[in-house]
This record gives structure tokens, C-alpha cells and sequence, in this order.
């Protein structure tokens, strides 16, 4: 019996007849308990994550736009089918007070986020479950066939709910112009309403295949789907696209403008239905495998699966290509804009200073390079999971029996780590190309592709870095290993919202993304770099040497 299901408190066998008599939904409260104990350090750091990046984000805007005149100047810059592309539909700007920029330019980004952690939620709690073997052992006792995905599908309201509340009672008790307790209420429940379609959106995928993996893909590439389709939209004449999107119809509340709750009704009934369709597939397949059948694999393993570097560039390739096209399309819009900089940047002052500290020749090459550091925030993340991975293998009990091989443990994590690191540094570079193809159409000037490409690839050292530091806890501190997200969260307060707040120097400092030249506006600085790299390789070698002194941890 696994302490899982001691945990749970469904271990005891059951009576003749228990299961049938307890329904399809038999156990569902004592899973929604176990799982929410087991996220109760995931799911509040989700919350207040968001929370705390709405607020400070909307007091920031009543900073920087506080007179009408800066608001004016606002709607003219976004106006452009660029800046709503980047933002929300045209009707927010007819009344662009603080509320309506908070609603016009964060409630579609925040959806995304907020889906994302739906996604994690449910595909964590049901395909997870049964891809490590959970699932079935919970099932042989007074478990229903519902339970598992009735639970996960509570979880993830209950999360969504909450954090629709702090999030209204957060910005209602702001007291800024323009953000009243009314519209609070409402962008609270949009985000909620978001999160519940995109948590029926993995309740269907994690029927569509046997590997948590491939649900959760299968799900973020809706999200990316969903907000695409309102991009296309909202840049449009009309923004018929938009309507085909969940996160277009959370924007077509028009919060703080109109406030209009009836859009969030079709976010509603396409929850319900994808939850509906999820509960009729989940009857439709044995437990553990997929709707969809597995391909048959080839009668001959490829050479390089018999290498672990490339068996783990199989087992990344899905999360790697995922990130670079996003990073691409990211690249790609901020560079839609680049030449648009200038008049949306010209007055706003404390955007103004924290471009003139950067330095450059010019207020887009400043912009280019704030923007950068998105990027490379971004893409740290992708290193951070996909260092992360071998620490999952080790888990799951697929590490050991490989090392039971010849294979030693530093050529088996090591290559998961150089994937890392490679696939980080590809990732720049795709961010870069998109960056400088848009930027160059935007600006005219064709100079911009490989400088931009130059300015990306500069913040793979620091990328490295942040490889090494999950190694080390990896290797010496495996239950400590989702520490390693501190990093890139940090390099994002602290490198992008620190240049507009001001925040002192040596903060910056503690980041290695804080040592790298602020390319294009910056000189290229190759001693940082170097000492970066050399950091970085001096981290791995510790994290490794860590991992062959240390057990092999199973769950």
C-alpha cells in the first residue's frame, strides 16, 4: 500500500458491493482533501502571485497615467491595431480611466496565467494519477470512476473562486479613480470564469491521451489558441475572432466601462460542457490509457535513443518546441510595435527614466532592450522545467532503471541538464529572429535582425546559471528542487519592474540577469559573460557531483 493511499483514507478494502452502492462519484470529498493538502504550498503561491502582480500592476498605472493627459496619450499610442493586439478590444479606450487600462491591458494576459494554473491543477490530479499508477490502486477500493476527475474539477473551482474574491476585494479596497467595487467584482469573476472553461479544457485532454505530458500540451495550446484568436480579433475591423475565443469574451465584459456580466455565460456553459465531455469520455477507456490509441513505435529504436542524450532530447522536444514558437510569436509581437515606441514611451517619465538609465542612442533601442529581459524571463522558465525533468524521472521511478545500466548518474542527469541549457539558448535565439524579422518591418531597418539576435543570445550565460542553480538542488537538496523558480521570478521583478520602480542597485545585482550588457542600447561587455559561463559551469559541476553521493528518491 503506497502512502498515498494511506493518505487518502481509502486503503481499506472494500465490502462486497460498497463501490457499486457508493455511485461513480464514491470517494470524491476525501480526494478533494488529499488534493488539497498535497497543493497547499503550489496553489497559494499561484494565488498570490497573481493577487500581488494585479495590485501592484494597477497602482502602477495610476502612477504613471494619473493626469488625463497622460490617459489621452495612452489611447493614442494603443490605438493601433499593434498596441490592441497586445491588449484588448477598441471600446476600453472611449473612457481610459485607470480601471479600463487595468481591464483593457492585464485581464488578457492575467486569463492566460490563470488558465495555465487550471491546466496544472487538473492534469496533476487525474492524468498524473493514472500515468504513475495512483489512479488504479485508489479505483480498487471505494473509489468511483468519477471521483478522481470530480475531484481535480473542485480543486481547480475552489482555486479559481478564491482567487476571484482577492482579487475584488483586493483592487475595491485600492481607492484608485476609476476602480470601483462594481467593476472589482466583475474583473474578479471574469478570471474565474476563465479559469473554469480552461479547467474543462484539460478535463477533455487528460481523457485524449495516456500521458500527463501530452494533456497538459494539448491544453496550453488551446490557451495559446485562445489568445491568438483574440489578438486577431481585437487588431481587426470588427473583432469577430474574438468571440470565438474565452479569453475574448472575459475582455467583452468591458470591466470598469460598461460592466457587462453576461459574456462570463458563455464562459460558464463552455465550462460545463467541457466538463460534461470530459465525465462521457473518462467511460470511454480503460484506466491509464488515452481515447486517442499510441501509435506503434518502430520495429527498430532509433541510434540515438540509445544514448541518453538523446533520449533526452526525446523526452523534451514536445516542451521545447512549444516554447520556442511561443517565443517566436512573443518576439514577434513586441517587435510589431518597435517602431511605434517612441510616440506610446514619449510621455510617460518614469517609463522615460528607466529607458534614459538604460542608455542607447534612442528610445527604441531602450525599449528593445527592457523588452529583452521579458524574453529571457521567459525562456528561463523553459530551462527551469527542463532541468526540473530529471528530477521528475527520479520520482516516478523511471531513473532507476536506467542507472541500474551502465549508464552513471552524471552522463544521465548531465544530459538532461545540456538540453537545458540548448534548448534555452535555441529559444533566445528563435525569440531574438522573431523580435528582429518584426521590429525590422516595423522600423525599416533591416540592421535590427541580427543586433536584436545578438542582444537575445547575450542572456544565455545567465540562462545557464539558473541551470546550475536547479542542479545544485537537485543534487544536494532533491525535495528542495522547486526552489530554482525563484530565479526567474526575481529576475522579472527586479530586472523589469525594478527599472520602473527604481529599486537599488544591488538588488539587481543578485541576479545573474542583472550582469548581462542591456543590448541593443548597451556596448557589448564579453567579461560578465564569461564569468557567468564559468559560474554556470562550476554549478553544475556541483549539482552533479551532489547527485553520486546522495540516494536515489522514488514516490
Amino acid at each position: 500500500m503506497t502512502s498515498a493511499t494511506k493518505t487518502a483514507g481509502v486503503g481499506a478494502p472494500a465490502r462486497p458491493g460498497t463501490a457499486a452502492g457508493g455511485g461513480a462519484l464514491a470517494g470524491t470529498g476525501t480526494l478533494v482533501r488529499f488534493a488539497l493538502r498535497r497543493d497547499r504550498v503550489r496553489l497559494p503561491v499561484w494565488i498570490l502571485a497573481l493577487l500581488l502582480g494585479t495590485l501592484s500592476t494597477a497602482n502602477s498605472y495610476a502612477e504613471l497615467y494619473g493626469t488625463p493627459e497622460d490617459r489621452a496619450n495612452a489611447v493614442e499610442t494603443m490605438g493601433s491595431p499593434a498596441g490592441l493586439a497586445m491588449s484588448g478590444p477598441r471600446h476600453y479606450l472611449d473612457d481610459y480611466t485607470s480601471g479600463a487600462m487595468l481591464g483593457h491591458q492585464m485581464l488578457g494576459f492575467t486569463a492566460v496565467l490563470v488558465g495555465l494554473m487550471s491546466v496544472l491543477v487538473i492534469t496533476r490530479h487525474t492524468r498524473a494519477e493514472e500515468e504513475t499508477g495512483r489512479a488504479e490502486l485508489l479505483r480498487s477500493t471505494v473509489v468511483g470512476r468519477h471521483a478522481h476527475l470530480a475531484a481535480a474539477l473542485s480543486v481547480a473551482a475552489l482555486a479559481n473562486l478564491v482567487l476571484g474574491l482577492l482579487l475584488a476585494l483586493g483592487l475595491g479596497g485600492l481607492g484608485i479613480d476609476g476602480v470601483d467595487a462594481g467593476g472589482s467584482l466583475l474583473y474578479g469573476a471574469a478570471h474565474a470564469a476563465v479559469g473554469l472553461v480552461f479547467a474543462g479544457v484539460a478535463a477533455v485532454t487528460a481523457q485524449l491521451t495516456a500521458h500527463a505530458r501530452g494533456a497538459t500540451g494539448t491544453a496550453l495550446a488551446v490557451i495559446g489558441a485562445a489568445y491568438v484568436l483574440r489578438a486577431a480579433g481585437d487588431s481587426g475591423e470588427n473583432g469577430a475572432l474574438s468571440w470565438l475565443s474565452p479569453i475574448g469574451w472575459a475582455q467583452r465584459t468591458y470591466v470598469y466601462v460598461d460592466d457587462d456580466w453576461w459574456p462570463l455565460l458563455l464562459c460558464l456553459a463552455l465550462a460545463a460542457g467541457c466538463a460534461a465531455t470530459g465525465f462521457a469520455l473518462s467511460t470511454r477507456r480503460d484506466v491509464g490509457a488515452g481515447i486517442r490509441p499510441q501509435k506503434p513505435g518502430r520495429p527498430v529504436a532509433s541510434p540515438a535513443l540509445g544514448t541518453p542524450l538523446g533520449l533526452a532530447l526525446r523526452l523534451h522536444r514536445g516542451m521545447l518546441a512549444g516554447f520556442g514558437a511561443g517565443l517566436f510569436l512573443m518576439g514577434a509581437m513586441y517587435g510589431s510595435i518597435l517602431g511605434q515606441a517612441e510616440d506610446m514611451l514619449k510621455d510617460i517619465d518614469q517609463l522615460q527614466e528607466a529607458l534614459e538609465r538604460i542608455g542607447g542612442t534612442g528610445i527604441a533601442e531602450a525599449f528593445a532592450s527592457m523588452v529583452m529581459v521579458v524574453v529571457a524571463v521567459v525562456a528561463a522558465v523553459y530551462v527551469v522545467m527542463a532541468a526540473l525533468r530529471a528530477r521528475a524521472e527520479e520520482t516516478a521511478g523511471r531513473a532507476e532503471p536506467l542507472l541500474a545500466t551502465g549508464l552513471s548518474r552524471g552522463r544521465w542527469a548531465g544530459s538532461h541538464l545540456a538540453v537545458a541549457m540548448g534548448g534555452g539558448t535555441l529559444a533566445l535565439l528563435v525569440a531574438g529572429l522573431g523580435f528582429g524579422i518584426a521590429g525590422a518591418a516595423s522600423t525599416g531597418d533591416g540592421a535590427l535582425v541580427p543586433r536584436l539576435v545578438g542582444a537575445a543570445l547575450a542572456y544565455a550565460p545567465a540562462l545557464w546559471v539558473t541551470v546550475g542553480v536547479a542542479a545544485v538542488l537537485f543534487g544536494w537538496f532533491p525535495r528542495a528542487s522547486a526552489a530554482a523558480w525563484i530565479v526567474p521570478v526575481y529576475a522579472f521583478v527586479v530586472g523589469y519592474l525594478g527599472q520602473i520602480l527604481r529599486f537599488p542597485g544591488w538588488m539587481n545585482d543578485l541576479s545573474p540577469f542583472g550582469h548581462v550588457p542591456r543590448l541593443p542600447a548597451a556596448d557589448l561587455d564579453w567579461t560578465p559573460l564569461l564569468v557567468l559561463t564559468l559560474v554556470a559551469a562550476g554549478l553544475v559541476w556541483l549539482g552533479l557531483a551532489g547527485l553520486r553521493r546522495r540516494d536515489l528518491e522514488t514516490k
